[in-house]
């Protein structure tokens, strides 16, 4: 992705994103119900490589299965391409793991930015404690076998009710994960980096004491100067 582009994602909140999205009437592209195993890493940026599963059938997906090289969750770890963020449709089932701590060890090591499941992940305090982000619905120990069948590798998915295509950029921070289109992804990190030096200016406002009334949104005549005047002041 455009490296200034992710440079701008990095400073910017979902919910900033999620108003920018909402603008051009994307309603569905934060996904559901996952949180950070460490809410305090930089943001997560990078874009989308899919691990999608299925419901397990019983007859093909034993044990032994890991033995093979080409099995799709082994495949998935070993190729995420670094910089990518593995977003994986566990079908919002946590009651199986979608993957362990080594593997998301490997995910790290490998340079990858950063995991997300809508289901849960095993080993989550080793996960907690990696400087790689991570989201999931809630820890889940039973290995994935036990119900998912890892089936298809960068196809488009849908992960906590969001739709995610192979390149979408996927911005992750304290309270969640946002999905943008890749064709928005320069547009729409320019737009939340202004909105963000906006809404800075209001937070100091309100917390000195003014009304949110013709400020947010910026209906009085006055507030355009105010705000110019405060960003020179403020090197922004």
């Amino acid at each position: 992705m455009n490296p200034t582009t992710r440079q701008k994602l990095m400073g910017v909140s979902t919910a900033t994103l999620c108003t920018a999205l909402f603008k051009r009437g994307l309603r569905h592209q934060f996904i559901q119900d996952v949180r950070p195993l460490n809410p305090g890493l930089p943001n997560m940026v990078g874009p989308a490589y899919t691990l999608r599963y299925m419901p397990a059938r019983e007859d093909l997906n034993d044990i032994a299965v890991f033995k093979n090289r080409a099995h799709p969750q082994r495949k998935a770890v070993e190729e995420c391409p670094p910089g990518a963020v593995l977003v994986i449709d566990s079908r919002k089932d946590a009651r199986a793991a979608s993957a362990g701590g080594i593997l998301v060890a490997r995910l790290m090591v490998r340079g990858v930015a950063g995991v997300v499941t809508d289901g849960g992940f095993r080993d989550s305090p080793d996960i907690a404690r990696y400087t790689m982000p991570a989201y999931h619905q809630r820890p889940s120990a039973p290995t994935n076998l036990t119900l998912h069948q890892a089936i298809a590798i960068n196809e488009p998915i849908g992960c906590g009710d969001a739709p995610v295509f192979p390149g979408d950029i996927v911005v992750g921070d304290a309270e969640g994960v946002i999905v943008i289109p890749a064709h928005l992804a320069d547009e729409i990190a320019a737009e939340a980096v202004e909105m963000t030096v906006f809404e800075d200016y209001v937070q100091e406002q309100v917390l000195a004491g003014r009304s949110v009334l013709g400020l947010y949104p910026p209906t009085d005549a006055d507030v355009a100067a105010e705000f110019a005047a405060w960003r020179q002041l403020k090197g922004r």
